[in-house]
């Protein structure tokens, strides 16, 4: 569930918030003519997701990555587009919808399509990523992943509404206008250091240089490297730009400045200002939740699980003997061979509940590799995909289950072919 909590709100934080801001911008300077021509953008960009996720999820064609090259080049220029068209037309409130406010609109509207389409289609397609371990779509394992899914997705879309009537309400509008472009302008920043990734890939084929260092490239290799090291700097940039038009929204709201003619008007003032005081706080607990989310619950969730010592045992010819009694407790046991080539095999071993048979297998999977798995209160649990394990299927092939290791049982031990030991060294090289 907390994966895909934070994974949700970093891949959509930026695209919400920016669509967010320049569907109220459009609004203000053109009514209902500029917020169809941006909600056009919008329902364009979140169709062409779907038909994106579809061809991905459905074809057995690898789909490149190569494609983001294209998608950044386009988010530069719409966002350079935007910022200069709101700069020349972007000044007057409810204004005539003319040639320049025509092309603002699109502008703001296709790099909005675009922002969703380069991010929308992989949230899509998370839900059919989760790991069920074949109990299916109704399963505590889906339905706990789903939550996460769906919860980050209903905070996003509270957040959005709430920052779109603030934005409506904050006067002047070059404060939003601003306040957007920067944003734009920070996000275009990190795309254009993403842009040159897959022209530095291509550049093997010319036998180029392909280090990412200074040396090889120049300022375009530090750069790349600096928004490929600090990509979540962006995103706090625009986090905290979010933020101060919610304490702009706040502070202007403080005291009644329009005029009244009577008490009654007065307290009507009042009380809106409350109205959207209330919005704004509102809002910034949602900022906070996710800051929360994007430092603690991520923190927590990709937190690195040591995994236990490995146990003794005892080397008998060509045998590996394990006594019974050691394993016995119904928890997990490890243990670790180092093969003549210095390779260290891990194995693990735990007691079925109500059943005389253990769960055995190496431990690694055919999944997530040698990640390893570690014990949770009582459950087996990878330590890569933080995937459950029913115990009662270690021990039998597929999924991400511990990929399965023979054993005997002789004289009150486990008793492990060296052969089949040694077969398992390919797993941790």
């Amino acid at each position: 569930m907390l994966k895909y909590l934070w994974m949700v709100t970093q891949d959509l934080f930026v695209t919400v918030t920016l669509a967010t801001w320049l569907h109220a911008i459009l609004g203000r300077l053109y009514g209902k003519k500029g917020r169809v021509i941006h909600g056009t953008g919008l329902v364009t960009g979140v169709l062409s997701s779907l038909a994106l996720a579809i061809v991905k999820g459905t074809s057995n064609r690898i789909i490149s990555s190569h494609w983001n090259h294209y998608i950044y080049a386009f988010i530069i220029c719409l966002t350079l587009a935007v910022i200069i068209l709101s700069l020349i037309f972007g000044r007057k409130e409810e204004g005539t919808l003319t040639k320049g406010g025509i092309l603002l609109c699109i502008a703001a509207a296709g790099l909005s399509a675009v922002l969703i389409f380069y991010q929308l289609p992989g949230v899509m397609l998370y839900p059919f990523s989760f790991n069920t371990m074949g109990n299916g779509y109704l399963s505590s394992y889906y339905m706990v992943r789903l939550a996460g899914l769906v919860l980050a997705l209903i905070l996003l879309f509270v957040y959005s509404c709430i920052l779109y009537q603030c934005a409506c309400h904050i006067r002047p509008l070059s404060h939003v206008t601003r306040l957007t472009c920067i944003s734009a302008a920070v996000y275009a920043l990190y795309c254009f250091g993403r842009y040159f990734v897959p022209w530095v890939n291509r550049a093997k084929w010319l036998n180029w240089p392909v280090k990412y260092n200074e040396d090889s490239f120049g300022w375009i290799g530090s750069w790349m490297m600096f928004t490929a090291n600090y990509a979540m700097l962006f995103i706090w940039v625009i986090v905290a730009l979010a933020a101060l038009s919610l304490i702009i929204c706040f502070a202007q709201n403080i005291k009644v400045t329009e005029p009244y003619e009577n008490p009654a008007q007065k307290r009507k003032l009042r009380a809106k200002n409350r109205h959207y005081r209330r919005l704004s706080c509102t809002a910034a607990g949602a900022l906070v939740i996710f800051t929360l989310v994007l430092t603690l619950v991520k923190s927590y969730d990709t937190r690195v699980v040591e995994l236990s010592a490995p146990e003794s045992f005892t080397v008998e010819e060509d045998r590996i003997l394990v006594p019974m009694e050691a394993v016995n407790d119904f928890h997990l046991h490890r243990f670790e061979y180092q093969t003549e080539n210095g390779v260290n095999v891990r194995w693990i071993v735990v007691r079925k509940p109500n059943s005389a048979s253990y769960g055995v297998g190496l431990d690694a999977c055919e999944v997530c590799g040698n990640a390893g798995y570690y014990e949770r209160n009582g459950q087996v649990v990878c330590r890569r995909c933080d995937v459950v394990m029913n115990i009662n299927t270690i021990g039998f092939k597929g999924g991400c289950n511990p990929i399965p290791l023979k054993y005997e049982v002789d004289g009150g031990n486990l008793v492990f072919a060296m052969e089949d030991i040694m077969a398992g060294e390919r797993e941790f090289k």
